[in-house]
């Protein structure tokens, strides 16, 4: 029979082997990456969050040495998207890109519990894409306390456009009237371009809209801005107020930010976040952002986390008030 081990010189192996996996994750967290890294985002390529998503994963290439490469998978309001990152390893080698849809399309499905909150583990948040109120110009009002007031008196007669039921800007709308009382009749549609000439043309009267969407009618004076939906005036119409000024706590606006595989090591994520971070501090990244409607939108990955949390409670109640419904 072999001799045991003496008891001191057992359990300092013991105590060796447990400790094991926590410096191979430090050691890991340590040269990460050291090989290409996917950021899955949920939508089609070539629009605005796209844009921003490679813009980004440029800035991570070049800092840390490694390719970081956008892989697009559209489908079920990102939720294609989430599912593929969501069974990943959890090593920082695929993320998710996450955009609004992330959180609000399982509250119209009725999902009890977000499955971004609980499967994917929040890295940074990257910008905000403010959004604008505008009218006809046929509508007779200037600023946005003439229209509550014109709204009140024609109460279900003036028609919101929107780009479908659901989407970011009729949430907006539906916000709108939750604050303010006032009744619009909301009509959807494929997206803010088929809306847009309907809005010009005055079959609708007013829109809640992403500004990079709108801005070209507003500069060809062919809209008119009331205000922006976020809570400061933005460089891109500094002349126009924000909604908050009269309508007091009104806040929206599209958000864009990262997520990891839950588990995924802090060192990884603190890592991601710091380098984002330091670009969106950059002058040169900012522009480029800023050139697509994004609003630099930096913190740490707890804050970011917190901001999904409030975004969920916020929007699920609005959603719950208006019964949104899915398509």
């Amino acid at each position: 029979m072999k001799p045991s081990l003496p008891r001191r010189q057992f359990l300092r192996l013991a105590a060796t082997a447990a400790a094991l996996p926590a410096a191979s994750r430090i050691a890991h967290a340590q040269v990460y990456p050291d090989r290409p890294v996917r950021i899955v985002v949920g939508i089609a390529a070539g629009g605005a969050a796209d844009i921003i998503a490679r813009l980004v994963a440029q800035w991570l290439s070049e800092r840390l040495g490694q390719r970081f490469i956008v892989e697009n998978r559209p489908g079920a309001f990102g939720k294609l998207a989430e599912q593929t990152v969501a069974a990943a390893a959890p090593d920082g080698y695929t993320l998710l890109y996450v955009t609004p849809p992330n959180v609000t399309d399982p509250l119209i499905h009725g999902e009890q519990k977000s499955s971004l909150i609980r499967d994917i583990a929040p890295v940074a948040s990257i910008v905000r894409t403010p959004g604008i109120m505008e009218v006809n110009l046929s509508v007779p009002v200037k600023t946005v306390p003439e229209f509550i007031a014109y709204a009140k008196a024609n109460p279900r007669k003036i028609n919101m456009a929107t780009p479908g039921p659901g989407s970011g800007p009729h949430l907006y709308g539906e916000l709108f009237m939750m604050m303010t009382g006032v009744e619009l009749v909301p009509v959807h549609y494929h997206g803010s371009g088929p809306a847009l000439p309907d809005l010009i043309g005055n079959r609708v009267q007013v829109m809640f809209d992403i500004i990079v969407s709108s801005i070209e009618q507003i500069k060809a004076g062919k809209l008119r801005p009331l205000g922006v939906t976020t809570s400061t005036r933005i460089g891109l119409l500094p002349d126009v107020p924000s909604i908050s000024d009269y309508v007091p706590g009104y806040e929206a606006s599209g958000w864009q930010g990262l997520g990891a595989p839950k588990k995924t090591a802090q060192q990884v994520i603190d890592k991601l976040n710091r380098e984002i971070n330091v670009g969106l501090a950059d002058r040169s990244l900012k522009a480029r952002l800023a050139s697509v409607g994004g609003q630099a939108f930096p913190g740490s990955a707890a804050e970011f986390g917190t901001f999904l949390t409030g975004e969920t409670e916020k929007w699920g109640k609005v959603i719950r008030a208006a019964d949104i419904k899915p398509d």
